[in-house]
């Protein structure tokens, strides 16, 4: 399974979002983007690949553990920006980033212990990503209007693993599937 573990925007927030990426895809040059879908909006805050059947369990138990650990906290999509000269566009976050980065670490470590490899280790930057292009595109008015978006702030109180699907029918514009295979509670009991 390709796995990753996420922080999920509650649905009246992915409105909220896909009211600003409306106004965005109205921009001069918005048709050279693939723009992502609201069932793939989320914060990733560890990508973990290919995982084999029988390591999901092992994982689950650790990231149980890691969720447990951590107090729910408040979040809100706020502002935005780009990665790689225009290839990913993507909102930002505002709230308690202390915490969603002690989340992040958690989960990158819950993976080692379960014996994944997650590379080198990288600070945590907060972005759910809205639009992706395979060339360099020039993304300022885009990141202009990101910059002024802030959504309501809500309490995150579940860590999520997702399971992705790439697109395999080859037809143009296809998103890739997702699919919530476990959640935890944050700062449950038990």
């Amino acid at each position: 399974m390709r796995l990753f573990a996420a922080v999920l925007p509650p649905e009246d927030v992915a409105a909220e979002l896909a009211a600003c990426v409306a106004e965005l895809k109205k921009l001069p040059g918005a048709g050279a983007l693939r723009w992502t879908g609201r069932p793939g909006w989320h914060y990733t805050l560890a990508f973990y690949g290919e995982v084999d059947d029988d390591v999901v369990p092992d994982l689950s138990d650790r990231l149980y553990r890691a969720a447990h650990r951590t107090p729910p906290f408040a979040l809100a999509v706020a502002g935005g920006g780009q990665f790689g000269h225009g290839r990913a566009l993507w909102a930002g976050a505002d709230g308690d980033l202390d915490t969603l980065r002690l989340l992040a670490d958690r989960v990158e470590a819950a993976a080692r212990k379960a014996g994944l490899r997650m590379g080198e280790h990288r600070r945590y930057k907060a972005h759910l990503t809205v639009a992706r292009s395979r060339d360099a595109v020039q993304v300022r008015p885009y990141v202009a209007l990101l910059t002024e978006f802030a959504s309501r702030t809500w309490t995150v109180g579940e860590l999520a693993l997702v399971r992705s699907s790439l697109p395999t029918s080859g037809v143009p514009g296809e998103q890739p599937r997702y699919e919530v295979v476990g959640r935890w509670e944050l700062g449950a009991a038990g």
